[in-house]
């Protein structure tokens, strides 16, 4: 293992702490901005709970109710609710941010809490000269800063221009760690390219190494990380309760998808797609050709497809079990009925009321939490109104 000065020479003075503040971003001030928004099942209510983010893209709860926010140029924020505080962490690494690169994903180590495990994963554009690479690191956590940033995986090309980096994070019940790729946005082929990184998802390790049942182990001719292929872009993903891994990836041109993500498979991109080509509007590939997989779902035109969660809690009733998507040009909210690997119902629950939504979690006490991605980005509950 890297220590953080190796990698990173500017972080070196806050490897052993440091102090907490850089600067402040965001207000903590929680505001209701729909109080009663009927759907189907539920009447619910749209809280505000923290505004002023810079392109936000992904939030993580901390046990104790805290809570981190990344924002694309490169800043994770530290949020403490009770005290109506966001500050901003030292010690991040200086990330690429240009296009839709920066700081992106953010999870804790499934075994968070116990000291021993106590870490902080974040994915990022790592710069290259005038190229990146999308990369993973993680920093110890010390109650309110960071510490021993370490750098555990980085793709094997450096790639331009900014755009499709994926870059989603999930864990695996058996505590491996899945991380999208997008294909990088200038040669699509690269997704069917199995000693690429690009247009696949990756099974690693909690310290960046590689699995010893993965996929791919052995075969010469594929990267021992890679755990799935052709996939364009994913910037959903979640481990469902029953240990099944999920993902909403953008297409092409109303070619969105939902993706059943298993080990081995290939998810057909460029080669099979239900999308068109920006600009001749063309079809991209053929709808579907042996060997590689269908997608669950193809969302409704122009759906822009990031942030995906299970509703697990009891608190939102009939909802639990199913799907939230979180839609970015289409600022939709999007229910889904799983049903033996099916999708058997739908329902649009938001749409245009809080703008493009970048992340959709569910928080320690069942709500729903949205992220927006804007230059003034915020946080947001959505409840069941009793």
């Amino acid at each position: 293992m890297y220590a953080a000065h190796q990698i990173f020479p500017q972080v070196r003075r806050y490897a052993l702490g440091g102090l907490l503040l850089v600067g402040t971003t965001g207000t903590v001030q929680a505001e209701i901005v729909h109080d009663a928004i009927e759907t189907e099942h539920l009447t619910i209510s749209i809280e505000q709970v923290a505004e002023g983010f810079q392109h936000p893209w992904a939030v993580a709860f901390l046990p104790d109710g805290r809570y981190l926010v990344s924002e694309r140029n490169g800043q994770l924020n530290f949020v403490d609710p009770k005290r109506d505080q966001s500050q901003v962490l030292e010690g991040m690494p200086t990330v690429n941010h240009h296009g839709q690169g920066g700081l992106l994903d953010v999870v804790l180590h499934p075994q968070f809490g116990d000291d021993e495990n106590d870490w902080i994963y974040f994915t990022w554009s790592k710069p290259d000269g005038n190229n990146s690479r999308a990369a993973l690191s993680r920093a110890k956590w010390l109650g309110d800063s960071l510490a021993d940033v370490e750098h555990l995986f980085e793709q094997d090309r450096a790639s331009s221009p900014g755009r499709h980096y994926g870059s989603r994070l999930a864990w695996l019940k058996d505590g491996t760690l899945l991380m999208s790729i997008g294909d990088r946005g200038i040669d699509p082929s690269r997704a069917q390219a199995s000693d690429d990184h690009a247009g696949s998802t990756l099974r690693l390790t909690d310290t960046g190494g590689i699995p010893s049942d993965n996929p791919f182990l052995g075969d010469d001719s594929t990267l021992d990380e890679i755990y799935s292929l052709g996939n364009r872009n994913i910037q959903g993903m979640t481990v469902l309760s029953n240990g099944e891994l999920w993902a909403s990836e953008h297409g092409p041109r109303k070619g969105d998808e939902l993706n059943h993500i298993q080990a081995g498979s290939n998810y057909g991109w460029p080669e099979a797609s239900l999308g068109n080509d920006y600009r001749t509007n063309e079809p991209i590939g053929v709808e579907s050709l042996p060997g590689m997989v269908d997608p669950v779902y193809v969302f409704n035109g122009r759906f822009a497809p990031s942030g995906l969660a299970e509703v697990t809690s009891d608190a939102l009733g009939n909802w639990q079990g199913q799907l939230l998507a979180g839609g970015l040009a289409s600022e939709q909210l999007l229910r889904l009925q799983l049903e033996e690997g099916e999708v058997v119902g739908e329902e649009i629950i938001l749409q245009g009321h809080i703008g493009r939504i970048r992340d959709v979690r569910q928080g320690p006490e069942g709500a729903i939490y949205l992220l927006t991605d804007s230059s003034q980005g915020s946080l947001y509950r959505l409840q069941a109104v009793n």
